[in-house]
């Protein structure tokens, strides 16, 4: 009888911690740097608060979770996705509130990888003789962060590769042609990507033959930092990626070899331009750019294309999570979403492993990460 009893407890508890990780979802797009929170209150076995982390800057999921409580929280349990904060940011230590409140039990899904908070919160909770569980459903809780783990624990941003591809692995055809490869569906799920990641990235030669925006005018969100990787400094004055900089920021990446005129234009119209030395092939040196976006506070880039930079990302596995969106036409003749890697024989392949296969209205998504 105990140990049913205990299975059930776990069962409950993990009901409870389920329902704060849809919660902490809700905030995407809104928290980042932040990362995504939920908070489920519970006291004779009714939820009678519960909250979320909705934008940075404003109130963490446990305060609005407090607020939110319909009665005393005193005896109640408290279910957290990531444990509480200690120190003061944006806004003052959750866990002081959290104590204030007098819960007699706090579940936490998984302790905080900053060194700031890691185990401090937990231990602070203890210490005040909290009943304090930990790792419950850990594996869903650190996915639901995987942008802001990956950030926090090696200064680099998390990269989420996206091409749009036809049947037969073409993102254009033989003259270039692109627009559009993939349905209406895919393409507004293309745009709330973009709202999940703090910057969206592209190379000159996407910028050349699209003139891309790379704004979310079809997802709701923060715009992203647009990036765009041009060695040589070929962007037009005119490109629509270097306009409404007040609503969504550019940088600019260049190399040795640069334009020194379009070099003092850039920076007369309010452009950020970054100098990163080339390596192999007189290619942007991609390792030390994604080090020096993560000096800005820049966590999470999505590589937009095109297929140069997708093939450079590729070849050097700096992917964090590879999203083909496949839609059912085929083009024969054209341009590879990936391509030469130097891979000679097919045990030597980049091996994936599939997270998630959806659809989008008629198109097919795969999302995957390398394998390590």
């Amino acid at each position: 009888m105990r140990k049913a009893g205990m299975r059930e407890a776990d069962m409950m508890d993990r009901l409870y911690m389920k329902r704060a990780v849809a919660l902490a979802k809700r905030g995407e797009g809104w928290v980042s740097p932040n990362p995504m929170v939920g908070a489920v209150i519970v006291k004779n076995d009714q939820i009678i608060g519960e909250g979320y982390h909705k934008k940075y800057g404003e109130n963490h999921a446990e305060i609005n979770a407090i607020n939110n409580a319909s009665q005393s929280i005193e005896d109640a349990t408290f279910y957290i996705t990531l444990e509480p904060c200690t120190h003061y940011g944006k806004t003052p230590p959750c866990v002081d509130r959290v104590i204030a409140s007098k819960p007699a039990r706090v579940v936490v899904g998984v302790s905080d990888p900053n060194p700031v908070v890691s185990g401090k919160g937990l231990r602070i909770l203890k210490d005040n003789g909290i009943e304090t569980t930990v790792d419950v459903m850990k594996e869903e809780c650190i996915k639901l962060n995987e942008r802001y783990f990956k950030f926090t624990t090696t200064g680099v941003p998390f990269v989420t590769l996206k091409y749009a591809q036809t049947f037969d692995g073409r993102i254009a055809s033989a003259t270039g042609h692109s627009k559009w490869i993939s349905s209406n569906a895919s393409l507004k799920y293309a745009h709330k990507l973009r709202s999940h990641h703090d910057a969206v990235m592209v190379g000159i030669g996407t910028v050349l033959a699209d003139d891309p925006d790379l704004t979310l005018r079809l997802a709701k969100g923060k715009n992203p930092v647009r990036v765009v990787i041009d060695p040589h400094l070929k962007i037009h004055r005119d490109a629509r990626m270097l306009s409404n900089q007040e609503d969504s920021k550019t940088i600019v990446i260049y190399g040795t070899q640069y334009n020194k005129d379009k070099l003092s234009h850039l920076k007369e119209i309010g452009i950020e331009t970054i100098m990163i030395p080339e390596q192999n092939e007189n290619r942007i040196n991609l390792k030390a750019c994604l080090t020096n976006l993560g000096e800005r506070g820049i966590s999470s880039i999505l590589v937009e294309g095109g297929s140069r930079i997708i093939t450079s990302f590729m070849k050097e596995r700096l992917v964090d999570k590879l999203i083909a969106i496949t839609a059912p036409k085929i083009l024969g003749q054209g341009v590879d979403a990936i391509g030469n890697l130097d891979i000679l024989r097919v045990d030597n392949s980049i091996r994936l492993d599939i997270v998630k296969i959806s659809r989008k209205g008629v198109d097919i998504i795969i999302e995957a990460t390398l394998e390590k």
